[in-house]
């Protein structure tokens, strides 16, 4: 029997995440060479490396018997931690009725997106999730680009609102930013939130890695700024290295008592509720406690001195400019001055770029910047800086903090050697293509377009 797909799903891509994933896999089943056995240098998957909190972990164990369903917006017990970790670390004041909880932020922004009317505005570049979602709900879109400093203009974004005639406008605001890195301060957004107000222009703010903002008193949250017009996302993934347990919650705007009740019909609909056991283990995450703000405290610096490294090193190749990240684990590498070496090797897009620093002997990957919902001839990359064991890192940091840029350069060097020798591999890539070793470069992409 042959079963036919349905046309929307058959226009869909397969996720740049997942397509790397698979393209990595494939190309070291198949290298021929023995030093591929250690397998590549891994800057290119933005998952946290740290454990999953100690607290989390026990209460998970502890709640394994639950095993009735829960409710549609997620336990009482969770959402009322929500509010109080809202309170505490951002300074809102959410009601617990404000608050659904979700399997993971990315399905509460396709949620979101199903539920809201309205043509998407997508800062770009942008994190490789979002244009996917849009696509596959065939919403109306529009890129906004960043500027020279890697932020979204307020006079671009309303210049744009301008020209949309749609009766609502939808903008998707990441903060911190993924891939840059960067942190849009209070005065930022404060000059958006104007421009929104101004052209009733929705906002759907990730902030899933505010809990990573090096210096913390920095971070400000869209939903203090613009609180009738904001939908805030965030969870357990990046914040406390769970991912896994896909628990993600959203802060619906002031006043929006109608909408909740066609959102609560979509989840119960399509998901029911978050798994009962992981909603209760996520309690003890958001729960105030010492052992948590230790946790958030020890991660992050972790997370900025190998943002130092990374940005210092990658900074001093001649011709790379970065983004200096205020929080994440990310950058975005600019290689655009090489564009006319490697189009000399034969090297005309981001993507050919990526599969030719992943060949032997480099080893390794990166997104390019296609994946970024940049032009798919842009020599830009996000370099995720996590690739070390992060429960060993967290301990050694605790036994001994690094105070001095010395200290923090041998921390660096002793505890993420994989990300000292990915950032070299980046060097010699860009130095032997400088020497126009333009036939060995080829030779090397061809084999790994014939072995995959």
């Amino acid at each position: 029997m042959r079963f036919i797909v349905d046309q929307q799903v058959e226009d869909i891509e397969m996720p740049e995440n997942l397509k790397l994933n698979t393209f990595l896999q494939e190309f070291h089943s198949d290298c021929p060479h023995s030093e591929c056995g250690f397998g590549y240098y891994g800057f290119a998957f933005g998952q946290s490396p740290f454990h999953v909190p100690r607290l989390v972990q026990e209460a998970l164990i502890k709640n394994a018997n639950k095993g009735a369903y829960a409710p549609v917006p997620g336990i009482p017990e969770l959402r009322n931690a929500i509010s109080g970790y809202n309170k505490h670390y951002f300074g809102m004041d959410v009601a617990p009725e404000r608050i659904y909880v979700g399997p993971g932020t990315k399905e509460l922004i396709f949620n979101l997106l199903e539920v809201l009317h309205g043509t998407v505005i997508l800062p770009t570049p942008a994190w490789l999730g979002y244009l996917p979602q849009i696509r596959f709900l065939k919403k109306n879109y529009h890129m906004l680009p960043a500027r020279a400093n890697q932020k979204i203009s307020p006079n671009d974004l309303r210049k744009l609102a301008l020209r949309l005639h749609d009766r609502q406008k939808i903008l998707i605001l990441n903060n911190p930013h993924n891939p840059t890195g960067l942190l849009y301060d209070q005065l930022e957004l404060e000059e958006i939130a104007d421009v929104c107000r101004e052209q009733k222009i929705t906002v759907i703010s990730d902030e899933i890695y505010a809990q990573t903002t090096y210096d913390f008193s920095k971070f400000v949250s869209m939903g203090k700024i613009y609180p009738e017009g904001t939908f805030v996302t965030n969870g357990l993934s990046k914040s406390h290295a769970a991912g896994g347990y896909r628990l993600g919650y959203v802060i619906f705007p002031q006043h929006a008592v109608d909408l909740k009740s066609q959102f609560k019909k979509i989840l119960a609909t399509e998901y029911t509720a978050v798994s009962t056991p992981i909603q209760h283990a996520a309690v003890a995450g958001f729960e105030i406690s010492r052992e948590m703000d230790e946790y958030f405290d020890v991660t992050r610096n972790i997370h900025h001195t190998m943002s130092e490294y990374t940005y210092q090193t990658l900074s001093s190749i001649e011709g790379v400019k970065t983004t200096k990240p205020d929080a994440t684990f990310y950058l975005l590498a600019d290689f655009n001055s090489f564009a006319t070496e490697l189009q000399k090797a034969k090297i005309y897009t981001s993507q050919k770029l990526s599969e030719s620093l992943i060949v032997h002997p480099y080893h390794t990957a990166i997104v390019g910047g296609d994946s970024l919902v940049l032009e798919r001839t842009d020599f830009s990359a996000r370099i995720a800086y996590v690739d070390y064991d992060g429960e060993k890192v967290y301990q050694k940091y605790i036994e001994n903090k690094p105070k001095s840029s010395s200290e923090k350069l041998e921390f660096v060097k002793n505890n993420a050697p994989k990300v000292v020798a990915g950032l070299e591999m980046i060097r010699k890539f860009f130095e032997d293509l400088k020497k126009n070793n333009v036939h060995e470069l080829q030779i090397k992409q061809n084999s790994l377009i014939t072995t995959s």
